[in-house]
C-alpha cells in the first residue's frame, strides 16, 4: 500500500514550519510534499511544468490547502481540481488564517471538505493539527484511486 502523502500549499515560510512542527509533535510522519503557491499546486497535483512526469497514480491522502496564495488564490486552485476528474475526489482542507465569511462560503460551495482557521496559539495549531491528521489519515476512507 502506498504512503499517504499530504500536500502542503502554503506560502508563508512561518506557517510552513509551524505546520510541519505540529505533524511532528503529533508523530505525523507521512511524506508531506509542500508547494508555495497555487501554480506549484497545480502543476504537482496534475504533473505538469516542474512535476511533468511524476508518478500520478500517487496523489495526496489529503490536500492542506492555503487561500491567500501568489500565482494562483487557493479558491482557483480548488475550482480547478473539483472540475478534472482525476482530482475531483481528493480531500480538500483549507487551511487559512482569512477571517472573512465569504471565504468560509465560496470554499464549500467550490467543494472544500473542511475548513479551518489556523489557530495564533502554537498548542492550540498543534491541537488542530492532531486531529486533522487522525481523522484524514487515519479514521477517514478514502476515495478509489483515479486511472490518469
Amino acid at each position: 500500500m502506498n504512503e499517504k502523502i499530504i500536500l502542503l500549499v502554503e506560502d508563508n515560510p512561518d506557517d510552513e514550519t509551524l505546520t510541519l512542527r505540529a505533524l511532528k509533535k503529533n508523530n505525523i510522519g507521512n511524506d508531506v510534499v509542500i508547494v508555495r503557491d497555487g501554480a506549484e499546486a497545480l502543476d504537482y497535483l496534475f504533473g505538469t511544468g516542474a512535476y511533468a512526469g511524476r508518478d500520478m497514480t500517487s496523489m495526496p491522502a489529503v490536500t492542506l490547502l492555503d487561500l491567500k496564495l501568489p500565482k494562483v488564490d487557493g479558491l482557483e486552485v480548488l475550482r480547478r481540481l473539483r472540475s478534472d476528474e482525476r482530482t475531483e475526489l481528493i480531500p480538500v482542507v483549507i487551511l487559512t488564517s482569512s477571517i472573512e465569511e465569504q471565504d468560509l462560503v465560496r470554499s464549500y460551495k467550490l467543494g472544500a471538505n473542511s475548513y479551518i482557521r489556523k489557530p495564533v496559539d502554537f498548542s492550540q495549531f498543534a491541537e488542530a493539527i492532531r486531529q486533522l491528521g487522525l481523522y484524514w489519515l487515519v479514521i477517514n476512507e478514502p476515495p478509489p484511486a483515479r486511472g490518469t
